[in-house]
């Protein structure tokens, strides 16, 4: 074989296994699942990778925390209420990487379980090319809790939060404990919240008919927000109940607005 035989050959293999180890995203809308290693213990997590064509060189990204039924350890279930449907229904279109953690039964969003979902979008960031700038945290119920607590925990690191029927403080209808305990401390933790979250752009749902966790979590929150001028607009959607999530994820208006959504 001459020498120009061999490169060639040789370019022909190098040109296979690049494109055997091309990012995920190359193939296509899809989920994918991935596991890290925090604490001793495995956390295994899901993540939608947007097909190339959709999501572009650098994709936005967003960080999906789902509620108190979605917890448990079978990595499923977090896909199964919220954002997951809506992203099936659309999965050749969609132009974000979504990062969907699930936490432990009997847990909340913060502590060890904030920092492991924060690991999650890190390590999704890297591995699929997500576009740092542009990252946006959503989560409902709970994990509309979670939105403030991890929000808290790292203020500079999100482009915009979107908390759908989450709230600050105890709801009285909610028997585990259920509060940001990033301001659980603060006289007004709806005040102290908002002061320190007041450069983030937020859109807030609630369900004007929600019993779970009362829509006066995300007035009170608005309203503190609005009092230091920061950037929120708040959707109260008459004749919903808790589950307003389906009706909020599926806003044309929602997705316009995260993915013109910058980091300062």
């Amino acid at each position: 074989m001459s020498n120009v035989s061999r490169l060639f050959v040789l370019l022909c293999l190098a040109l296979t296994t690049a494109c055997a180890h091309r990012p995920a995203r190359e193939a296509g809308g899809r989920f994918v699942e991935r596991e890290l290693q925090m604490g001793g213990a495995t956390h295994r997590y899901q993540v939608f990778v947007p097909s190339a064509q959709a999501g572009g060189r650098h994709p936005p990204v967003i960080l999906f925390l789902h509620g108190s039924g979605e917890r448990g350890s079978d990595n499923r279930k977090q896909t199964e209420v919220g954002l997951g449907p809506y992203l099936r229904k659309h999965l050749p279109d969609f132009p974000a990487i979504v990062v969907m953690p699930q936490s432990p039964e009997g847990q909340s969003w913060d502590g060890a379980n904030a920092r492991m979902a924060l690991a999650a979008l890190d390590a999704s960031v890297r591995e699929f090319d997500g576009d740092k700038d542009r990252i946006v945290l959503t989560g409902l119920s709970r994990g509309g809790y979670g939105v403030y607590e991890l929000a808290l925990m790292e203020p500079l690191r999100f482009a915009a939060l979107v908390p759908v029927c989450g709230g600050i403080t105890q709801p009285p209808g909610v028997p585990e404990r259920l509060q940001v305990e990033g301001v659980a401390q603060a006289p007004d933790p709806f005040v102290a919240a908002a002061q320190r979250l007041q450069h983030l752009p937020m859109w807030l749902f609630h369900g004007a008919e929600d019993a779970a966790v009362t829509p006066d979590q995300s007035r009170h929150m608005a309203e503190a927000l609005r009092r230091v001028g920061a950037n929120v607009r708040y959707s109260e959607l008459a004749g919903v109940g808790h589950d307003v999530w389906d009706r909020a994820y599926a806003m044309p208006e929602l997705w316009a607005w995260v993915f013109a959504q910058r980091r300062r």
